[in-house]
């Protein structure tokens, strides 16, 4: 065993991870990264990136479709070993020597193997062949180690050999049926997938689809999917799954069984944190890791976490964000600059509390930001709502022969600014950033009106949520004159 001295000792090596590494050698710092799997992590090549390279070819071939004098020309079907090897090229076939050149070149050293805490400040590698490196930190250890898939309890679904994200995202043949336990993100996007393969799709879920989001949403999403042929069984329950030579059967509670050739498990996350030493420092192993608002853990000056591991929001694009402030925030107190801790300060993650942007790349898409009007009431807010039909803006008349969309703005009535926004149809997703600015930036709705949406484009859809929002509010107002007048 040989010691080795960094600023910076990140255990773990995907795209939050990096982004940490990068931006403490940005600020002057020296920086190790430890993965025992892939550099780039699970977004790289077991998520994001294969999941929308595996949607994408039937959603453009559906667009396509739904525009006449485009739709004539489309005379073929999705070649489906196409779509695989354009999934491959995109993954660099799980190699990761395109990310070890980046982080070689950005300065950033790296050791392959498993990292794990042997105490403060103290860090264990242990490489394949069993040796072991112990590193230690001047400033600050960070934990970046993402999180698992959870496999519920129900009997016999383990010994049925159950299907999990990764397993969908780097299938080799598609099946020709596939039962879906779970109707989250993963649930819904990997059903539009396997649809578009022309497999036999059914989706079980304990409740709605999307059920932290708008109500509409997941409403609308069940009608898409069973347009697209897929069975969905909302408020089931599973009793029972078995595996035998003629494929899945999935017992269902008070219905009728599912019988599919895989099945994939699509309930929820555990943070992948079992195995990397947090009992040497008192911490207890298995458990999430909340941090504070500088990504530190309470009680430690030394110790911080980003990424699934904080279960604060668990995306790629928000733990990203959290990397950019830890890595700026622990370079600056290793420095001894000034540390910007205020709510939106440089070195706080405060958009992780009431302003995440999400996109589900199901079809329609499904594009959100910031509160629903649920959770917004929840939060004790005085709001308003104004709903529009996608369907009515005349990009979207041009752009499809039969849009169908739905957006949502919430809006704090006291302070007369968005709190949440939700866009529903064909590529919202390109419009997401334009409502994630308005309600980052807390932009007052008088201003708002300033911002004038492109003609003839669905950005207009800004337009007609504000005038609804004036038109309810000016009835609200006069039913209120009125009552008092009575």
């Amino acid at each position: 065993m040989h010691s080795t001295e960094y600023d910076v000792i990140i255990i773990g090596g995907g795209a939050v991870a990096e982004n940490v590494a990068e931006r403490a050698v940005q600020g002057g710092l020296s920086a190790v990264l430890i993965e025992h799997e892939l550099l780039g992590g699970e977004c790289s090549f077991w998520a994001c990136i294969p999941s929308k390279a595996l949607l994408r070819p039937a959603q453009t071939l559906r667009e396509a479709r739904a525009v006449d004098g485009a739709s004539e020309a489309v005379t073929g079907e999705l070649d489906v070993d196409a779509v695989l090897r354009r999934r491959d090229r995109l993954v660099y076939d799980w190699s990761d020597q395109s990310q070890v050149d980046w982080v070689d070149g950005a300065g950033i050293d790296y050791l392959r193997g498993h990292g794990e805490l042997a105490g403060e400040k103290l860090v264990n590698v242990t490489a394949s062949d069993g040796s072991v490196t112990q590193l230690t930190a001047r400033s600050a250890v960070v934990v970046s180690t993402g999180s698992d898939p959870v496999i519920p309890n129900t009997p016999g679904l383990r010994d049925s050999n159950p299907w999990t994200s990764r397993d969908a995202t780097s299938v080799k043949k598609i099946p020709a049926s596939l039962a879906i336990v779970g109707g989250g993100v993963v649930g819904v996007e990997m059903a539009t997938a396997y649809a578009g393969f022309g497999c036999k799709v059914t989706i079980v879920s304990r409740g709605g689809l999307l059920d932290n989001m708008e109500p509409f949403a997941g409403e609308m999403l069940v009608d898409s999917l069973r347009d697209l042929g897929v069975t969905v069984l909302l408020n089931t329950d599973v009793a029972k799954v078995e595996r035998t030579q003629d494929g899945v059967h999935v017992e269902i509670v008070d219905g009728e069984p599912v019988v599919a050739e895989e099945i994939l498990v699509a309930t929820g996350r555990k943070p992948r944190t079992m195995n990397v030493g947090l009992e040497t420092v008192g911490l207890e192993p298995g458990a999430w890791l909340p941090t504070d608002d500088t990504m530190r853990l309470p009680g430690f000056d030394w110790l911080y976490a980003v990424g699934d591991v904080t279960h604060r929001a668990l995306l790629t694009h928000q733990g990203k964000y959290q990397a950019r402030i830890a890595g700026d925030v622990i370079a600056a107190r290793a420095n001894g600059d000034d540390v910007d801790d205020q709510p939106w300060g440089s070195h706080v993650a405060t958009a992780d509390h009431e302003s995440v942007p999400q996109v589900t790349f199901t079809e329609p898409e499904i594009a959100s930001v910031g509160l629903t009007e649920a959770a917004a009431r929840a939060a004790g807010y005085t709001v308003s709502v104004a709903d529009y039909d996608m369907g009515w803006v005349a990009g979207a008349v041009v752009r499809a022969d039969d849009y169908k969309g739905k957006a949502r703005m919430v809006v704090d009535d006291d302070r007369q600014v968005v709190l949440g926004v939700t866009l529903v149809g064909p590529d919202v997703g390109d419009l997401l950033h334009a409502a994630t600015t308005a309600v980052v930036g807390q932009v007052p709705i008088a201003r708002l009106w300033h911002a004038v949406p492109s003609y003839p484009t669905v950005s207009e859809i800004w337009l007609r949520l504000l005038e609804t929002y004036r038109l309810d509010s000016r009835k609200a107002a006069k039913e209120r004159s009125d009552q008092k007048e009575a």
